[in-house]
């Protein structure tokens, strides 16, 4: 079955999207599909992961994410390959997932008529665009096309900066304008650059807030996306905390290691990677217990 074919079967299944879209899941599609969600949901059933977690997010790398997702058997939720705008911007937010098709005449024609009955603007990027909320990150499947797979110019990635403020986008595609784009503050992955405008002759909008695939990873609207130097990372709702937990004591770990070493007073090997001896080691479990209690209370009792 062609993937074509395979969405039109999908979509025979869901229920009527909006006038303003091709496809999108129903609210009660979207609370079913992403039912472990232990945190409040937008209006249209999308996760709401708690600003306060997603700010907490900024300190994690990609190792300490891999590490609980690839044990809880999450093994394909990372992607990299991508050119990053500024290596140094952590990026955080909710995902709001798009996808693109190459352009199929009838289907597209369709899709024009809802989107033109719903506003002025075309069923294109800018209507996604404009639906974008504080914390959220456009993620995009635009097939890694470059030439006619720009998502966003200039113009259009500051409306996504001023929409989503600490949020940013990724696209498995290109974008274009990079000399304009490049002095905003924002997060942004892309696979290539090109001077062309998306060419809607070639590429057109079938989906939003569906899932999605971006390179070899799976996104699921209301993911936690966290990117840094390495890559993007897609983290389900609810294995956030447990990520966090687990960073918080790897970075308590590490602290009290080089407190010790800085001493003088021990070896590497009596310290690292775990204390030798039985003094040490309830002199870390005592440490542990009492910075967790500083830093993460809902997590003191799980460190171990």
């Amino acid at each position: 079955m062609t993937r074509l074919a395979a969405f039109m079967l999908l979509a025979l299944s869901w229920a009527a999207p909006s006038p303003a879209q091709v496809l999108t899941f129903t609210k009660e599609q979207l609370i079913e599909y992403t039912a472990k969600n232990p945190y409040d949901r937008f209006p249209d059933g999308r996760p709401k992961v708690p600003d306060a977690l997603l700010q907490k997010a900024r300190d994690l790398s990609s190792e300490e994410v891999w590490s609980v997702l690839n044990e809880h058997g999450y093994k394909q939720q990372y992607e990299g390959n991508f050119t990053v705008l500024h290596p140094g911007k952590k990026l955080v937010g909710r995902a709001v997932t798009v996808q693109f098709m190459p352009m199929r005449a009838d289907v597209r024609d369709v899709a024009e008529e809802k989107a033109n009955a719903g506003g002025p603007a075309r069923n294109n990027n800018q209507r996604v665009i404009d639906s974008l909320q504080e914390g959220d990150v456009i993620v995009v499947d635009l097939m890694g096309k470059i030439e006619g797979g720009t998502f966003v110019g200039d113009n259009l990635a500051v409306a996504i900066q001023v929409a989503t403020k600490t949020g940013g986008m990724v696209i498995d595609g290109a974008i274009r304008d990079l000399e304009g784009i490049f002095p905003l503050d924002m997060a942004a992955y892309f696979r290539g650059v090109h001077p062309s405008a998306i060419n809607r002759e070639q590429v057109m909008l079938t989906g939003v807030n569906v899932p999605i695939r971006i390179g070899n990873a799976t996104v699921m609207p209301g993911d936690v996306v966290f990117g840094d130097r390495e890559g993007v990372y897609f983290i389900p709702p609810h294995e956030l905390q447990a990520v966090l937990t687990k960073a918080d004591v790897t970075h308590i770990h590490d602290e009290w290691t080089k407190e010790k070493l800085m001493t003088g007073k021990y070896k590497s090997s009596e310290i690292y990677p775990l204390p030798s001896s039985p003094e040490l080691k309830a002199d870390y479990e005592a440490y542990l217990k009492k910075r967790l209690a500083e830093t993460s209370p809902a997590a003191a009792t799980n460190g171990k």
